[in-house]
């Protein structure tokens, strides 16, 4: 389990592929001494675990499946990619719980800088449209965001502040893009539990 807050942009060293499983070696100097193999790391938001170690570089698998339902198959060599190593109990949680098991991906489809933040408008797959609320929590590529208030039959918008453009890459991210996207778990428990109620 995670919170969506990054701690570390790492840097892609390598990208390999065997018998479909893509190996990704990341730089990782913050984020590899708290982590041991076999351990989780959500990178890009994904949940993944470290199938090996040395030197401040961290390797995951992604299974093709994997590969096919987020953005992490579009990963090459020399992109940075957000890190964040899984809750300890004693953690704070200053984001949201988030699983890193992406719900769909997202398309950029309209970036609106103004002074001191940057609007990004996203089109989301309508199954997962159906748990998104204003002032509601969403997990972009493993970043805990809020929604603001335009939210569409298909589209939303968040609002990223300096220090989030600053410590991720989602700035830098152009439209037509793709972004791994996870809903707030509560939702789905909401409605199973309403679904049951009747």
């Amino acid at each position: 389990m995670f919170t969506g807050i990054v701690r570390e942009l790492g840097k892609v060293e390598q990208v390999t592929h065997q018998e479909g499983v893509m190996l990704l070696d990341v730089k990782a100097p913050k984020t590899a001494p708290l982590v041991k193999v076999m351990e989780s790391v959500a990178v890009q938001g994904v949940c993944l675990s470290v199938v090996k170690k040395r030197k401040g570089v961290l390797t995951f698998e992604a299974i093709p499946e994997t590969q096919r339902l987020t953005n992490l198959g579009q990963v090459k060599q020399g992109d940075s990619v957000h890190l964040e190593p899984s809750l300890c109990l004693n953690d704070r949680l200053d984001g949201h719980f988030v699983y890193g098991h992406v719900d769909g991906l997202a398309t950029l489809t309209k970036r609106e800088e103004t002074p001191g933040q940057l609007s990004l408008t996203l089109k989301l797959p309508k199954d997962v449209m159906r748990y998104v609320v204003p002032k509601g929590s969403l997990a972009i590529d493993g970043v805990s965001l809020t929604v603001g208030d335009k939210v569409g039959a298909t589209t939303c918008s968040v609002y990223l502040i300096p220090e989030t453009l600053k410590r991720t890459t989602l700035g830098k991210r152009a439209v037509g893009d793709q972004l791994n996207i996870e809903i707030d778990y509560l939702a789905k428990v909401v409605e199973k539990v309403l679904k049951h109620s009747h």
